[in-house]
């Protein structure tokens, strides 16, 4: 979903870098694999093409820390507020 991210943290040798990944528009996620001692991070659409995947060897990387956004339940934000009646107000 928008605003989903994941940080990576990766040894660069005297040094750690950080990176992340952020799903930029509605309808996209963030997916993240580890194969064959790659770790993938990429941006999926709805449809499952992907947008954009970042690639980091798994024995450099420190920290993969995914950072979903708080996602409400329609029904409990419809009956919050009866129908008709302005948010303004």
């Amino acid at each position: 979903m928008k605003g989903d991210r994941v940080e990576i943290v990766v040894d660069a040798g005297d040094t750690t870098r950080t990176y992340e990944v952020v799903a930029g528009r509605a309808g996209r996620r963030v997916e993240t694999a580890v194969r064959r001692g790659v770790v993938e991070v990429s941006e999926v659409t709805r449809s499952g093409s992907v947008v954009r995947t970042a690639r980091f060897m798994a024995n450099r990387v420190l920290a993969l820390v995914e950072q979903p956004v708080p996602r409400e339940d329609p029904a409990e934000t419809a009956a919050r507020r009866p129908l008709g009646e302005d948010p303004e107000s």
